[in-house]
């Protein structure tokens, strides 16, 4: 062990000296990945010096989502006391099913949730867990929304057919897990969303009185707080009412940007959000911390148990069910994602954690602001978002994407809303500064004036 914490420890301080100066890994196309690295497997093993030189060689051409060149995905950036965190959980390879197992790592988790659950504003009734993913945690939301219209569901399966409704701009996981849960996803609804891309709630509400004068049985809204490409929020508190109308479970998806409930200065963007069913957040976007950490809480815990509970003499041999988080689980082995949210947290505090989520807002204002300001640039962003959507000369956003990307200038993406295609630089890195966002402008307008070709 000794040997290989050695390794690390070169490794990592390199790759940090070697970012100082290269924020861009190199860019290697796919069709070139086998010849440019050595990743064949072969019989034997190898010496520990050429392990570390292949090592070196295939994470300093790893793409690089902390540096302040990288804009393209909705996580970025590190903060250290999480992935001291992470360290440890791997270090330590507890699994988070069982008291037994986990030990006081259980409470870890358990102590996180329940200040989750406080903050929205509900009682000791409400609870969650962590999944690997948006897409999971989303799941799990549609799952508890069918086995509540139904509570036979999980045991005859599906026999009638339910309807999912959810906005046009929402993430891509809802068909898919429609599917997943036996729904369909010919039965979820994509509802039309204003110019500011939140959901129309007069065309949910028609679309659902639609749809029971046809029959069928609408069980789901799935709202957004913080959609994919302008970072939008629907209107929980709207939703809310439809939803208690119908009867119908309301689930708020907010992997990308439900951390702003730890914010007193942007928790008004999910208002409404103690209405709800179940909400979920990832703490691998806004909070910072390494990759995966999504976080589902719901109002109502018997509704985790009720769908995901299911006892194995072979696994669950003590203590109390309320440690044994595997009952309340869609996974069985599952890894201790908590621990490096608790470490951040337990660092810098609750006040820390707004901190982070505010400054990522106060970065999306200065880019927001250059591109207002500057009229080589056209402004698709909408306020209170930290996507900051936009175009420069009138180049093609793909283009332009790409030719920064092959040339290891900048990684960042591009997103489409009606019938406009731009650019999408999301502030999510809140170990960036103002100098940072400012710098993006500059190496994105001196990349263009050196190719004219660009401008064709």
């Amino acid at each position: 062990m000794e040997r290989s914490l050695e390794i690390f420890d070169r490794l990592v301080r390199g790759l940090l000296a070697d970012e100082a100066q290269n924020p861009v890994a190199e860019y290697i196309p796919s069709a070139n990945l086998y010849d440019r690295l050595d990743l064949k497997l072969q019989k034997d093993g190898i010496s520990a010096a050429e392990l570390e030189a292949s090592l070196k060689d295939l994470i300093f051409t790893t793409p690089r989502t902390a540096t302040n060149a990288f804009f393209n995905q909705l996580f970025g950036g590190r903060q250290e006391r999480a992935i001291l965190g992470d360290l440890l959980s791997v270090i330590l390879n507890n699994s988070m099913y069982t008291y037994k197992a986990a030990g006081p790592q259980i409470g870890v988790e358990k102590v996180i949730i329940r200040e989750i659950c406080d903050m929205i504003g509900w009682d000791e009734g409400s609870d969650g867990t962590l999944a690997p993913g948006g897409s999971m945690t989303n799941f799990m939301g549609l799952l508890m929304a069918r086995d509540a219209y139904n509570e036979t569901t999980r045991h005859a399966g599906v026999h009638q057919r339910m309807t999912v409704y959810t906005s046009t701009e929402s993430h891509y996981s809802t068909p898919k897990n429609a599917a997943f849960a036996g729904i369909g996803r010919d039965n979820v609804r994509q509802i039309d969303v204003d110019a500011k891309g939140r959901m129309d709630m007069t065309a949910l509400r028609q679309m659902i009185e639609t749809d029971i004068s046809k029959g069928l049985h609408p069980i789901m809204i799935n709202c957004t707080a913080g959609t994919t490409v302008l970072g939008a929020f629907d209107d929980i508190r709207a939703a809310s009412h439809i939803a208690k109308e119908f009867g119908l479970w309301l689930h708020v998806d907010g992997a990308y940007c439900g951390s702003v409930l730890l914010s007193e200065r942007y928790k008004h963007l999910i208002d409404g959000v103690e209405l709800v069913n179940s909400f979920t957040l990832n703490a691998h976007k806004m909070l910072g911390t390494p990759l995966s950490c999504s976080l589902i809480v719901v109002k109502d815990k018997s509704h985790l148990h009720n769908s995901f509970s299911n006892d194995a003499s072979y696994l669950y041999q003590t203590d109390h069910d309320e440690f044994n988080l595997g009952k309340m689980s869609l996974q069985c082995g599952r890894r201790n994602d908590a621990l490096k949210l608790w470490v951040l947290w337990k660092s810098v505090g609750t006040s820390g954690l707004e901190q982070i989520v505010d400054k990522q807002f106060a970065l999306a204002d200065v880019a927001r602001t250059y591109v207002r300001e500057h009229p080589d640039y056209t402004d698709f962003s909408v306020e209170d978002s930290v996507s900051i959507c936009f175009n420069y000369k009138n180049i093609p956003a793909q283009s332009l994407c790409t030719s920064l990307y092959e040339e290891s200038e900048l990684l960042v993406g591009y997103g489409s809303f009606n019938d406009d295609t731009f650019i999408r630089l999301v502030t999510i890195n809140a170990t960036n500064e103002k100098a940072d966002i400012l710098k993006f402008f500059k190496r994105l307008e001196a990349f263009v004036a050196e190719r004219p070709e660009l401008l064709q």
